[in-house]
């Protein structure tokens, strides 16, 4: 076997091993697609094992070896494979002749869990033609740093993605619906896998691509939301999708008014509060765009109580994909900085939320978000009543406003360098500084995701 061959097989391989994962991650273990992405593995471990006795995957340094050939670093799917492997703390895993169907299904569903565990993976120890080896040292920072670094390239990508859904759809009449689920299939893999990380990221803005990053946090914060009420799969994806498309009208807006620093006229405003009938009607004559699509554009200005537009329409419920779109709809523009809108702290959000009664959202909406994304989003940058600054590195639900927070800045402003970490809410110690309030990063010259 020539080594260009042998090469393309490996690659091949790892390709169909990451596809077999992803379609257990996406779909229901039901789906007619997991079964034949398994199919698709044991057809390119075939040739593979017609030649040899076993086939090895296995980690090497921050390498992906099969058998003795590296797969290219630049392959999309190699990082994916790893970063599994490594959740999981494996090191390889040795396929050999005469592997069953049935075994391979196993090992995907059990390696591709959400919930997956170096102790959940432990039955793979049954498999009769299968072999893993775990991992003894601890790389749990490594892991982590690749988690962030795997999360920044596909917002990066996601934003680019919603750019060219808004171009498609102001040029051409209607959006990609291919680059959509193409963008949406890889964050809500993330969603369910690292959703913390990807969170974060969403905290990030850049002004001058706002409506692009807008479109893309929405999407991220509303599968969040999904995940949590126990939404996977193609559903997770569709509302996944239609919150990416929820201000796709905004396209037949003038651009004088959708970019207007200022206080808008009567008629501006009349103008742009037709975008929501916009949206759905593109979406409505889009092929293979999910039908919540539309509905959620049409409805996500429209509350609980009859308020909010288009006017005259009082449905006498909203979808769940509209009421999640909503909250981080609103949720995400309130803590935007732009040139004509100051960003708002969370609790101020909340209060938003919680407004008029609480009748304008679902007030049981409203507490899962609060405990998602807490009072101090995870990667927002704080000020300690003590006078230190520190990132927020993981909410707490029974006590929102006491997330854990490493110290990144001393009382002086000095850098801390591998800070301590404080659960605030935990006093069992002795007090604990509360938080005084949210800060800049720009301020401090510093990027809190490199802290998570």
């Amino acid at each position: 076997m020539s080594s260009p061959l042998r090469a393309k097989q490996a690659d091949e391989l790892v390709r169909r091993f990451a596809a077999a994962l992803r379609g257990v991650q996406l779909y229901a273990p039901t789906h007619p697609l997991v079964a034949r992405s398994v199919t698709a593995l044991a057809e390119a471990l075939a040739p593979v094992l017609a030649t040899t006795p076993s086939i090895a995957i296995g980690i090497i340094g921050e390498d992906l070896v099969v058998g003795d050939i590296p797969v290219p670093r630049a392959a999309e799917s190699m990082g994916k494979l790893t970063q599994q492997l490594q959740q999981v703390k494996i090191e390889r895993i040795v396929i050999e002749q005469g592997v069953q169907l049935d075994e391979l299904t196993e090992l995907i569903q059990t390696l591709g869990a959400s919930d997956a565990t170096p102790e959940s993976t432990a039955v793979l120890a049954q498999l009769t033609h299968v072999r893993v080896g775990r991992i003894e040292v601890d790389d749990a920072a490594n892991i982590a740093t690749a988690d962030m670094a795997t999360c920044r390239r596909l917002y990066e990508e996601a934003v680019i993605a919603a750019e060219t859904l808004w171009e498609s759809a102001r040029t051409e009449g209607m959006p990609d619906a291919n680059t959509g689920r193409e963008a949406v299939d890889s964050l809500a893999h993330e969603v369910s896998q690292n959703r913390t990380a990807l969170l974060a990221l969403t905290a990030l803005k850049e002004y001058d691509s706002y409506t692009f990053t807008h479109m893309v946090n929405v999407s991220i914060l509303t599968m969040g939301q999904a995940r949590g009420l126990g939404i996977d799969g193609t559903l997770l994806r569709e509302f996944g999708l239609s919150a990416l498309l929820h201000d796709i009208g905004k396209v037949r807006t003038p651009t004088d008014i959708l970019n207007n620093p200022g206080q808008l006229t009567e008629t501006e405003i009349e103008i742009m509060r037709r975008h929501p009938v916009d949206g759905a009607a593109i979406l409505r004559r889009t092929p293979e765009i999910p039908t919540l699509a539309p509905v959620v554009a049409f409805e996500h200005h429209l509350r609980l109580d009859g308020s909010g537009y288009p006017f005259g329409t009082s449905p006498p419920t909203l979808n769940l994909g509209t009421m999640l779109c909503g909250i981080a709809d609103v949720y995400d523009a309130m803590r935007s900085q732009r040139v004509y809108q100051p960003a708002f702290p969370t609790d101020r959000i909340l209060a938003v939320l919680e407004q008029n009664d609480g009748t304008r959202f679902d007030q049981h909406l409203v507490r899962r978000f609060v405990q998602l994304v807490g009072i101090y989003p995870v990667g927002n940058l704080v000020r300690l009543e003590s006078g230190e600054i520190a990132v927020v590195l993981q909410t707490h639900a029974p006590s929102p406003y006491r997330p854990r927070v490493r110290v990144v800045r001393d009382a002086s402003g000095k850098e801390v360098h591998r800070g301590r970490e404080i659960n605030l809410w935990d006093e069992s110690e002795g007090p604990r500084p509360a938080i005084q309030a949210p800060v800049d990063p720009a301020d401090y010259g510093i990027d809190p995701l490199t802290y998570l």
